[in-house]
C-alpha cells in the first residue's frame, strides 16, 4: 500500500475524553474514529489488524472442526422470552419493533437462534457432536460506553456453540476449545491468565472460564495463587476459611448487648476513624432487593458484599442495592445504621462476620450503634456462607498460599450451558434407544475487537503502537527520506515492489513530508520493521530497525531484505490480508 493514498489520519494531540492508551493509540494512529458513544468506524489500518484477528480466530475453530455459519443480528422477542432472558438481560438488550408492530431484538449473543436453528433442522444422535461458529457484530446498549473498543454498543464477536449427546461429550468439546482458546490468544500475542468465572446472564449448568488479558485498565480482577495455578475473576473467587472461622466464634461469656449513640456517624469509614483498633469488630450490613423481595447481607467492616455470590445464592434472576426508601421502610432507619439485630427479612452471613465472638454493629435507629453484638445469640445464623470478595493476602482454597489480585480485560469466555437452553426451546434429538432427550449445549465466545484494544494496552512504548507480527496491519514500513531524490524513490519502490512480491505486506510512504513527520507516524502506527531509504541509497544501503530495537543498523538492500523474510515469514505464511 502506498501511505500517500491510505486513509490513515493521524493526530498528534491525545483526544481529551479517551482514557484507556488503547483508546488513545488507535485514534492518534489511525485505526479507527467515533460516530456515537461506544461505535466506531474502522479505518483501514484499523480493519487490516481487525481481520488478521479473525483469521487467527477462524483458523483455529477450523482446525477443531468447528463449521462457520452466520446467523441473524436481528431476533424475535419471542425467542428470548421462550428463553426466558428476554426480562432478564435487562436494559442492555437493544429493542426495536417493525412497521408491523412486532418485537425484535438486537443480537448480544445468539444461544437463543442457534438452538432454534438445532431445534428445526437435527432430530437424530447421529449428527452430534457438532460445533458451529461464526463472527458477527453484536450490539448491547451499554450504561456508560468507555475505553474505546474495550466497552462499546457494537462490537465484533466470535461465538461458537457446541451440541453433544450427553456430559461426557460436553466434556470432552469444552477440553478441546479451552486448549484453542489458548493458541488463539498466544498467537495475538497476548499475556493472560484463563481464571474460573461465573456464567451471568449466559447461564449454563457446568464449569466455566474467562481468558483474562492482564493490563491496568482492565475493569475485571483476577484473583491468583502464588503457590499453584488457582485462578479466578473476583465475582468467582474463594478464599480459604480463615482459622478463627473454622474454629466458630468463641463460646465464652460476652458482655449483652449496649445502645451506642452515633450522631451522624453512619459509615464504615467514620466508625473506622472513631474507633481505631477496635475497627476489626465492624460488622457491615447492607439490604438488597432480590427478585422484588428485601434481603439482608452481613460482612465484616473492612471487607465487601460478592453480589455474584449472594445472586447465586438466593437463585435470583436479579440482585440490587436497595433505595433509601426500602431500607427505610425494612429497618426503620435511614441509611447507615442497618444492622442484622431484629431485622424481619431473610439475613445472610458471611461465614467470616459469623466467627466474630462479637461485634459493632448498626441499630436500626437513626444516630445509634449496637456494641457486643453477638452472632449465634443477637441474630440468627440460618444462612451462613462465602458472601464477600476475596482481598489481597487471603489464602489459596486449594493450596493455602497467599492470594495475589491483577487487573484484566475479558477477552474470552468458556461455559458450559448443558441442557438450559435445549429444555427452554425445545431442541430433542432420538438418542441410540429412540428415546428423545435434551441435547447438551456449551457456548464459547472472543471479544475480536476487544481483543485488539487489550494488545495495545500491553503493546506499546511512548512512541506509539508496538504491533506483534500476526496482528500488524503491514509487516514493513518503507521510508524514503526525500521522495523527490531519484535514487531514494527508485530504491524504496524497488524495496516494496519485490517484498509484495515474496508475501510481504508492506508501507511505502511516498509523501512529501519532512523525514521528521514521517518517523513520528512510523513509529506511533508501529509496524515490525521500519527500513530507511537515505543518502546511502546510490550504495544500495538502506537503515533496517525492528520497532523494538533501540537502534537501527545499515545493511545492503539484499541482507536487509533477507532480514525482513526472516523476520516475518512465519507470522506471514500463515495470517495475511490480501
Amino acid at each position: 500500500m502506498r501511505q500517500q493514498n491510505l486513509l490513515m489520519p493521524t493526530l498528534r494531540e491525545v483526544p481529551s475524553d479517551a482514557e484507556a492508551v488503547s483508546h488513545r493509540l488507535m485514534l492518534r494512529a489511525g485505526l479507527i474514529r467515533p460516530l456515537a458513544a461506544g461505535v466506531y468506524t474502522y479505518l483501514p489500518l484499523g480493519r487490516r489488524a481487525l481481520r488478521k484477528a479473525e483469521a487467527i480466530v477462524r483458523e483455529e475453530m477450523d482446525r477443531i472442526g468447528a463449521q462457520e455459519v452466520l446467523l441473524p443480528a436481528m431476533q424475535p422477542a419471542e425467542l428470548w422470552r421462550e428463553s426466558g432472558r428476554y426480562g432478564v438481560y435487562g436494559p442492555e438488550l437493544v429493542r426495536l419493533r417493525d412497521r408491523h408492530d412486532r418485537e425484535f431484538a438486537l443480537g448480544p449473543t445468539h444461544e437463543e437462534v442457534v438452538t432454534a436453528l438445532v431445534r428445526d433442522e437435527i432430530s437424530s444422535y447421529r449428527k452430534l457432536p457438532l460445533t458451529v461458529y461464526q463472527i458477527q457484530t453484536k450490539f448491547r446498549d451499554e450504561r456508560r460506553p468507555r475505553y474505546g473498543l474495550l466497552r462499546g454498543r457494537e462490537f465484533l464477536m466470535k461465538d461458537a456453540y457446541s451440541f453433544d449427546t450427553d456430559w461426557e461429550g460436553l466434556d470432552a468439546t469444552y477440553r478441546v476449545m479451552y486448549e484453542a482458546y489458548h493458541r488463539i490468544f498466544t498467537r495475538c500475542g497476548l499475556i493472560y491468565r484463563a481464571v474460573e468465572a461465573d456464567a451471568g446472564a449466559i447461564g449454563g449448568e457446568g464449569e466455566t472460564h474467562e481468558f483474562m488479558a492482564l493490563a491496568e485498565i482492565g475493569e475485571d480482577t483476577v484473583v491468583a495463587c502464588s503457590g499453584c495455578d488457582y485462578a479466578a475473576n473476583l465475582e468467582k473467587a474463594e478464599a480459604a476459611v480463615s482459622q478463627q472461622a473454622q474454629a466458630g466464634a468463641d463460646e465464652g461469656a460476652a458482655p449483652p448487648l449496649e445502645r451506642w449513640h452515633t450522631p451522624d456517624i453512619r459509615t464504615i469509614a467514620q466508625l473506622t476513624e472513631l474507633l481505631g483498633p477496635e475497627a476489626s469488630r465492624l460488622m457491615k450490613t447492607l439490604l438488597y432487593v432480590a427478585d422484588g423481595k428485601p434481603v439482608a447481607v452481613m460482612v465484616r467492616g473492612a471487607d465487601e458484599v460478592n453480589e455474584v455470590k449472594v445472586q447465586r445464592y438466593l437463585g435470583a434472576e436479579q440482585l440490587e442495592l436497595a433505595d433509601a426508601e426500602t431500607v427505610q421502610t425494612v429497618t426503620g432507619a435511614p441509611v447507615g445504621f442497618a444492622g442484622p439485630v431484629g431485622l424481619s427479612v431473610p439475613l445472610l452471613v458471611d461465614r467470616e462476620a459469623a466467627a466474630l465472638s462479637e461485634g459493632i454493629a448498626g441499630a436500626n435507629e437513626r444516630d445509634y450503634h449496637y456494641r457486643h453484638v453477638r452472632p449465634g445469640r443477637d441474630f440468627a445464623l440460618a444462612h451462613t456462607g462465602d458472601f464477600r470478595e476475596v482481598r489481597l493476602g487471603d489464602r489459596c482454597v486449594r493450596c493455602g498460599e497467599p492470594l495475589t489480585l491483577y487487573r484484566g480485560i475479558e477477552v474470552g469466555h468458556v461455559f458450559k450451558l448443558g441442557t438450559k437452553y435445549s429444555t427452554a426451546l425445545g431442541a430433542r434429538v432420538a438418542g441410540v434407544s429412540g428415546t428423545e432427550q435434551d441435547v447438551i449445549m456449551g457456548c464459547y465466545g472472543i471479544g475480536v475487537s476487544r481483543l485488539l484494544s487489550a494488545v495495545l494496552e500491553q503493546h506499546h512504548d511512548e512512541q506509539g503502537i508496538v504491533w506483534p507480527l500476526s496482528l500488524a496491519p503491514f509487516y514493513a514500513h518503507i521510508l524514503p527520506v526525500s521522495i523527490t531524490d531519484n535514487a531514494q524513490r527508485e530504491l524504496a519502490e524497488e524495496l516494496y515492489n519485490r517484498l509484495q512480491s515474496l508475501g510481504v505486506e508492506a508501507l511505502l510512504d511516498d509523501r512529501e513530508e519532512r523525514p521528521g513527520v514521517k518517523f513520528k507516524d512510523a513509529d506511533l502506527i508501529g509496524l515490525p520493521v521500519r527500513l530507511v531509504v537515505g543518502k546511502r541509497a546510490g550504495e544500495r544501503v538502506v537503515e533496517y530497525k525492528e520497532r523494538q530495537a533501540p537502534e537501527a543498523e545499515s545493511l545492503a538492500v539484499e541482507e536487509a531484505i533477507r532480514r525482513v523474510l526472516e523476520l516475518v515469514k512465519p507470522s506471514a505464511s500463515f495470517v495475511g490480508v490480501k
